[in-house]
């Protein structure tokens, strides 16, 4: 029997990216959650006693020097080396704009397939590793054609950084369909670059293991590496956990609650659900309270208040910390009372919105606004002028409830 682990975008050293990391106590966990990622890898490479680690590509991050990163990242391999077990490595986008990866002396176990392509043989046995490494950041075309043939009468595992044909959120890189690998010939490809785990096929498989150390809520979930068992000649394969802080989503329900001690008391209970159920070291939580309920304008009233009993409740887990709070409630009886103030007033402010000169009075100011940040973030949060469309009426929306949360949560 082999058994051989398959990772990629490690990213080392990538931020993590949320409101959470405020907090002092959160900050030195996370700090380094993609290093002890890897260092997981590692760990379950040399207690399961693994024939090969494969690298599909972006084990680093971007172009940043780092000492302390190639420090860590040696020691890591070499812990491999003093166990004999070999790793497999392809260069991804990250990969070859980093100045580590040409000037680092990687220990003599790594093996890193250039852009020119090659097989390397697993030892003695009859596996072979194919692989074929970018040349520059950037690759538009198929890669596919330089690949060499399978090794007949052998199990054949390819190496590749692809987005295949197109992934929501990563830019098109060595782009090739899932019939054109099945057709290669090989038994198994090792992809990476999409960071969300899929098993585009079993016959041969065609794996993209996703990353193995979520960033931020966009990459929310449990993360794992691939572990390949090999039995005469057929393969399966299985999830190995590697998250060390792991970006999570939970909803909570308050439609049946009347007091602030109940309320408490059921999130209190989600939580400590959700932190037992963990298996990294800690979670950040993106939580939603919801639910149709006579006490939405007090709750809505003092959100804040709400936000940071949330934040303490996740706190006493001791495994979770709360990255944002989120508030979507409805009254028990919906729709504005024409015949009090407050319902008067919300009508007027439903009228108000859609007037073509405050339309474009907010457009002239999120326009303003927008001018002040960075033009890279700027394009992730107004890729489109319908996306500046809908961020002007969530906006507002959230503003007028903002008001009658004030009004209406003085007055029931």
């Amino acid at each position: 029997m082999i058994r051989i682990l398959h990772t990629a975008d490690v990213h080392l050293d990538s931020p993590l990216k949320s409101l959470a990391l405020r907090d002092e106590g959160l900050q030195s966990t996370v700090h380094t959650a993609t290093r002890t990622a890897f260092t997981r890898l590692v760990d379950f490479a040399l207690a399961e006693d693994v024939s090969a680690l494969l690298i599909a590509g972006d084990l680093f991050d971007g172009a940043e020097r780092s000492a302390k990163t190639a420090a860590f990242l040696t020691g890591q391999l070499d812990r491999l080396k003093q166990a004999g077990i070999p790793v497999f490595y392809i260069k991804g986008n990250h990969d070859a704009e980093n100045p580590l990866t040409g000037e680092v002396s990687l220990p003599e176990n790594v093996h890193v397939f250039d852009g020119r392509g090659g097989r390397q043989q697993l030892g003695e046995t009859d596996v072979w590793i194919h692989g074929v490494s970018f040349s520059g950041r950037q690759a538009p075309d198929s890669l596919l054609p330089k690949f060499g043939s399978p090794e007949p009468d052998a199990v054949n595992i390819a190496m590749l950084h692809t987005s295949l044909a197109g992934s929501q959120g990563h830019d098109t890189y060595a782009p090739c369909s899932v019939a054109e690998l099945s057709a290669m010939g090989f038994d198994y490809w090792a992809l990476g670059h999409v960071h969300k785990r899929q098993v585009h096929a079993t016959a041969p498989w065609i794996v993209m293991p996703g990353i193995p150390q979520g960033r931020d809520i966009g990459e929310a979930g449990p993360k794992s590496a691939t572990l390949l068992t090999i039995e005469d000649k057929t393969i399966s394969i299985s999830e190995v956990p590697t998250s060390a802080a792991e970006f999570l989503e939970l909803t909570v329900d308050i439609g049946s609650l009347e007091t602030d001690d109940e309320i408490r008391g059921h999130i209190r209970r989600h939580l400590q659900e959700m932190a037992e159920g963990l298996s990294a070291g800690a979670g950040l939580v993106r939580l939603t309270v919801a639910g149709q309920t006579g006490r939405k304008w007090q709750v809505l009233r003092d959100q804040d208040s709400w936000a940071e009993i949330i934040a303490e409740l996740a706190r006493g887990t001791e495994r979770l910390w709360i990255e944002k709070v989120k508030f979507y409630l409805t009254g028990k009886a919906e729709g504005a009372d024409s015949k009090s103030a407050v319902g008067e007033l919300e009508q007027l402010m439903a009228e108000i919105r859609d007037e073509p000169a405050i339309v474009a009075e907010m457009r002239e100011l999120l326009e303003t606004v927008a001018s002040e940040i960075p033009t890279t973030r700027r394009a992730r949060l107004l890729p489109s002028e319908e996306a500046a469309e809908q961020l002007m009426r969530s906006l507002s929306d959230a503003g007028a409830e903002g008001i009658l949360a004030a009004m209406k949560g003085a007055s029931e």
